[in-house]
């Protein structure tokens, strides 16, 4: 969520041309939008894609339920355990990024895509260092740094659902 001054950016704050909103209540997920972000990806990107959540936001969505009161995902939750298989949200595995927000209006909770065909990380080779034997005599100071950046490549790639204002 950074927004890149100073430090990378992180990708729900380079939302443009990313962002699918939730419609209704700031604070609730609708299982109907949430099954369709897949379908806003391009097929290629498909086979690498995963969801992206905190855990308040994954718990949320572990309590969607149908119109019977049955709960959408606890019947693939359980086979998922019980063959040792990772869990999944509709057929795709989910990563817990406690940095993502909480459900609240107007916020980006819920990420779906291929992150690495999504986003870019520069992490340029080694480390540049000053020696400077000047400053705090009799010691001799050292001034480390290493560039690093990141950000959005590829719109396509990811997507962003967002919480409604009501």
């Amino acid at each position: 969520s950074a927004d890149g001054v100073g430090k990378p950016e992180g990708f729900t704050h380079a939302n443009a041309g990313l962002s699918n909103t939730i419609s209704g209540h700031a604070t609730l997920i609708q299982a109907d939008t949430l099954l369709g972000l897949p379908l806003d990806i391009k097929g290629g990107y498909l086979a690498n894609a995963k969801w992206a959540m905190n855990r308040a936001t994954l718990k949320a969505v572990r309590q969607l339920k149908d119109g019977n009161g049955q709960y959408l995902w606890a019947a693939g939750f359980g086979d998922a355990l019980k063959s040792g298989l990772p869990a999944t949200i509709d057929g795709y595995a989910y990563t817990i990024a406690q940095d993502m927000p909480d459900i609240s209006a107007g916020t980006f909770p819920i990420a779906f895509g291929d992150f690495r065909a999504g986003y870019l990380i520069v992490d340029r080779i080694g480390v540049r260092v000053l020696r400077d034997p000047y400053t705090a005599k009799p010691f001799v100071l050292f001034y480390t740094t290493k560039r690093v950046g990141g950000g959005v490549q590829n719109f396509e790639a990811i997507k962003l659902l967002k919480a409604g204002t009501s």
